[in-house]
């Protein structure tokens, strides 16, 4: 009787272990396109030392319509802050800055560095005998990248 007890319970456990499995295997390409889009953004950051509002929506709103982000849509993040933890989402015609104070600007000077990050909510689902257990796992990625554009209205330091 022991053993038929063990061997119900690992067929059970394996079982259990297989729908997880098959679970996570939306989860890669749901990581992949998160990581897919950090890129894209800090590259877009990278190039103006800032985030521009018109590619920070466009970019949620091209996230917000893929269907494999449809179930968790309100919570997707994205996060670009200056290397003194400021926030560098700005306007989209960096003119409007020119009269600004050197600290109102979202941008800095050529070298500094920005952090880019998406989170998001990856919804776990695993049916077991028709039962269908929900858990909401929070999943971010993050990269740093390096202004590349010299502004002649910020100061330029040599450090």
């Amino acid at each position: 009787m022991r053993g038929f007890a063990k061997a119900s319970f690992i067929s059970i456990v394996v079982v259990i272990a297989l729908f997880i499995f098959t679970s996570f295997i939306y989860f890669f390409p749901w990581y992949t396109t998160l990581i897919v889009e950090t890129f894209n953004i800090s590259q877009i950051a990278a190039g103006d030392n800032y985030l521009k509002q018109r590619y920070y929506d466009d970019t949620l709103e091209r996230l917000k319509d893929k269907p494999i982000f449809r179930d968790n849509r309100d919570k997707i993040k994205i996060i670009v802050e200056n290397e003194d933890g400021r926030k560098a989402i700005g306007y989209n015609d960096e003119e409007l800055y020119e009269g600004s104070m050197e600290g109102d600007k979202p941008y800095k000077q050529r070298g500094h560095t920005i952090e880019v990050e998406l989170r998001a909510i990856y919804p776990l689902k695993v049916t077991v005998w028709g039962k269908t257990y929900t858990k909401d796992v929070p999943v971010s990625f993050a990269m740093k990248t390096v202004g590349l554009k010299h502004y002649k209205d910020l100061d330029y330091y040599f450090d």
